[in-house]
């Protein structure tokens, strides 16, 4: 295998520009068998500009993607970044109002869609204002086909090319817009640094199986191309599609920690040859210490990188590396890791200035990665970004003196019990490691002794009871007696967003239903 040599990047353009030079015949995507190369993504791309000018997307207007993970859209978001259109992929879970909501928004001129989401795309396109066209993916390939590969004047390094929409669990969701150059100036400072990780080899492989709608899966498509590898597209992630691309040669993959558990825990993964996996990252919720030593054993060749980040920083901006994760577990296998190179970050109080090293207060960043702002959202924007070009991000977590930053959950989350502050991440950590617990979420319901009182909803293993004396006890053994859960519900399974997170909310709502304040 080659060691590629770093190259530094402002613009996708660019990207595919020299890696269709230097690795024409080199797969760049691969779907269900599908390949295309890197010289066909170039011609392809160029081929889509003219579709798109066809239809009258000039720089800066919004396109939208309504599918699941799709070569089809790599090749859609790459074409708009080429010619600086702004791709919104809109996550296919979302209800027909929701979808309404980002088109509306965005003002997008045209839609294209996976074939099972064209009727959706066309009524919900019909109730918007902008009345946007509505494209099948696979037509809209044929379509381009018949055109000429067109002229464009490629668009700058701050110019926005991609609008995510934040998956909030309350009110409507924000579009963080994102240019070329918050997508790749850190790459460039990891490059400059000498991160191991930041170097990828010939015939590398990056699986990408989390929801493009999140910066958790272009970003994958982000990575990948920048390094002219191949990206192998699953439509969505299953436990057996990650078991069996990672046989086949993925070599680097991100996944959330509950879509890991069900990998680990599948009953294939005993028999998977794991050998080819290099790097697996992840992160986008905080990860129980009992389920990542579990993934160590299963994985023993992987390096693990936890990667912290959100949408607004356009993914990761701390890293914990490969060698502080070790077999037995170790107190920094809790923490987010530290600031990669080009990212500062300090954890404030609430007036704005920095607590002393092991204080908790709300994570800060600053970052050539941090969005301009939300689209059309001024106040939104100058409440998470302050004037210094610091980005508040909703975290509460606690910096110890080496750098090494502990999430310790959302501020929005907190409990606050009895006057002592509950943060239910580090409560889930505790009551994990019981061996009937599957999954467990923690929430404050109103207590009028304490105001609010810790609940622990339970999804228990196959086969397996919980009874909630032994699950406070178990508790009580591992945290302060405040922190413990006074209740326990065993529910059949969590409410999901899209991106699999937890929706605390949905399970808070029943209890504080005609309460004169809901904490949230």
């Amino acid at each position: 295998m080659v060691r590629e040599t770093h190259h530094d990047f402002t613009t996708f353009d660019a990207i595919l520009n020299f890696w269709a030079d230097k690795r024409p015949n080199e797969p760049a995507f691969e779907q269900e068998g599908r390949v295309t190369s890197y010289s066909e993504t170039d011609n392809l791309t160029r081929r889509l500009i003219a579709l798109f000018h066809a239809h009258g997307i000039a720089k800066g207007d919004r396109i939208a993607w309504l599918g699941k993970n799709s070569d089809r859209y790599c090749l859609l978001y790459m074409a708009a970044a080429r010619m600086g259109a702004v791709m919104v992929p809109i996550g296919w879970r979302l209800a027909p109002p929701e979808v309404a909501y980002i088109l509306k928004d965005t003002g997008s001129k045209l839609v294209f869609a996976g074939d099972e989401f064209v009727e959706t795309a066309l009524a919900v396109a019909a109730t918007v204002p902008a009345k946007p066209g509505v494209i099948e993916a696979e037509a809209a390939m044929r379509e381009a086909g018949k055109l000429d590969p067109a002229n464009y004047d490629p668009p700058h390094d701050d110019d926005p090319i991609l609008q995510l929409y934040t998956s909030g669990t309350t009110g409507n969701p924000k579009g963080a817009v994102l240019s070329n150059a918050n997508l790749l100036g850190l790459r460039n400072a990891g490059n400059e640094a000498g991160l191991e990780w930041n170097y990828y080899e010939d015939g590398d492989c990056m699986l990408v199986a989390m929801p493009c709608a999140h910066i958790g899966g272009t970003g994958l498509i982000n990575i990948g191309l920048a390094n002219g590898i191949r990206s192998i597209m699953q439509a969505e992630f299953t436990p057996v599609g990650v078991l069996e691309a990672i046989e086949s040669g993925a070599t680097h993959m991100f996944i959330v920690p509950a879509a890991l558990q069900m990998v680990v825990q599948h009953p294939r993964a005993a028999d998977t040859d794991f050998s080819n996996l290099r790097y697996l990252m992840y992160g986008a919720a905080p990860m129980p210490l009992e389920l990542l030593k579990e993934a160590v054993r299963t994985m023993p060749n992987a390096n693990f990188l936890q990667a912290y980040g959100m949408t607004e920083t356009s993914g990761t901006i701390s890293l914990l590396p490969p060698e502080d994760h070790v077999l037995e577990g170790n107190e920094r296998m809790r923490s987010a890791g530290k600031a990669v190179p080009g990212v500062e970050i300090e954890v404030r109080g609430g007036d704005n200035t920095e607590v002393p090293r092991g204080d908790i207060g709300e994570v800060c960043i600053r970052s050539p990665s941090n969005t301009a702002g939300y689209w059309k959202l001024p106040e939104a924007t100058a409440s998470t970004i302050d004037a210094d070009g610091w980005l508040h991000t909703g975290d509460a977590g606690v910096m110890d003196a080496d750098g090494y930053v502990y999430i310790q959950d959302r501020i929005k989350d907190m409990i606050i019990s009895g006057g002592e502050n509950v943060y239910p991440a580090e409560v889930e950590n505790a009551i994990f490691g019981h061996p009937a617990v599957a999954e467990v979420a923690v929430i404050g319901i109103p207590s009028e002794r304490w105001g609010e009182e810790v609940k622990a909803c339970i999804v228990c293993k196959p086969g397996a009871e919980l009874d909630e004396g032994e699950v406070i006890a178990y508790t009580r053994e591992r945290l302060a007696a405040f922190k413990a859960p006074k209740s326990v519900d065993v529910i059949p399974e969590m409410p999901r967003n899209a991106s699999g997170k937890i929706l605390r909310r949905q399970l808070r709502d029943p209890y504080w239903e005609g309460q004169d304040r809901q904490v949230s």
